[in-house]
């Protein structure tokens, strides 16, 4: 049987080029998986479950949301997950609204006039985040999710 020469030119020039293969595929494997975003969307369709006013706070590890009414997507340096609510309509929540204070825990009577003016800012922010695609938009380490009930408009308000 014929064996290669150890000082063949092209023996060391496969040899290369079979280590830059291999190290090219090392550096591109994820140094972390994927978020978790079933758990998270887990945790909220436990709140929008409840038949009582509720708080919750899910930890997430990524670097990016997108929220909607009815999905939940988050991105980090492993890949991106998606999630379905079960309960929903939920409202996604932005910061600096006053739908903010109420999921951080202030009473909507102490922030909206009357319980038309919340059923409105209710519908006003399902309507914003039904229109079109969401987009990714920075994350927090926190999903908050609260159910309020004010006056007859029962609603789950998630902020990531």
């Amino acid at each position: 049987m014929p064996d290669l020469p150890i000082d063949a030119w092209y023996c060391w020039v496969g040899l290369a080029a079979a280590s830059l293969a291999v190290a090219g595929v090392a550096v591109e494997l994820p140094t972390r998986p994927a978020p978790d975003a079933a758990a998270a969307a887990d945790t909220v369709d436990a709140v929008a479950a409840a038949s009582y006013p509720t708080t919750a706070e899910h930890p997430i590890d990524a670097s990016a949301v997108r929220l909607d009414t009815h999905r939940l997507s988050l991105r980090n340096a492993g890949g991106a997950a998606h999630a379905s609510f079960a309960f929903g309509p939920v409202v996604p929540v932005t910061t600096g609204t006053r739908l903010h204070r109420v999921a951080t825990g202030t009473p909507p009577e102490s922030v909206f006039d009357s319980p038309a003016a919340f059923a409105e800012a209710v519908a006003e922010a399902r309507a914003h985040a039904s229109a079109g695609e969401p987009r990714w938009r920075p994350a927090g380490s926190r999903l908050l999710i609260t159910r309020v009930h004010w006056e007859g408009t029962n609603v789950t308000l998630v902020h990531a």
